[in-house]
């Protein structure tokens, strides 16, 4: 339990890292540009922390349920699998109804569709590297 609890916890700051380091650089700023009218003009930061620590814990959860689902016994492999089933439910859905719903330029989408596979890749790989249910 108290493994579970370090990796959910080093997991959501790692969330938090790569969410400040994909929406707050240059490009994603002139690539978000679209929902300006719509956006919030400050971010409440410990807030966001707390958010993404709370779904450190659930993706770390979810991943110890679906491990032995996973093929291959290469837990780096298992990981990545993991991001990508991720990937498919939090990014590609999300693009996909952002396509069919708002006006949003294909630059600002195909951003999103690439820096969300590399941020679950990165979690995924975390999380294979790091935990697996207990015996």
């Amino acid at each position: 339990m108290t493994r579970f609890i370090i990796i959910s916890l080093i997991g959501g700051i790692l969330f938090a890292v790569l969410d400040g380091l994909i929406n707050g650089n240059p490009l994603a700023q002139k690539l978000m540009e679209c929902y300006k009218p719509i956006a919030k003009t400050s971010i409440n930061i410990p807030v966001g922390i707390a958010i993404d620590i709370f779904y450190g814990f659930v993706m770390c959860g979810i991943f110890l349920l679906i491990y032995s689902s996973l093929p291959t016994d290469n837990p780096l492999i298992k990981g990545i699998i993991y991001g990508l089933i991720i990937w498919f439910f939090r990014v590609i859905m999300s693009v996909f109804t952002i396509y069919m719903t708002q006006q949003v330029p294909a630059k600002t989408l195909a951003y999103i569709l690439v820096t969300g596979l590399v941020e679950v890749l990165i979690l995924g790989m975390f999380y294979g590297l790091t935990i697996k249910p207990l015996k």
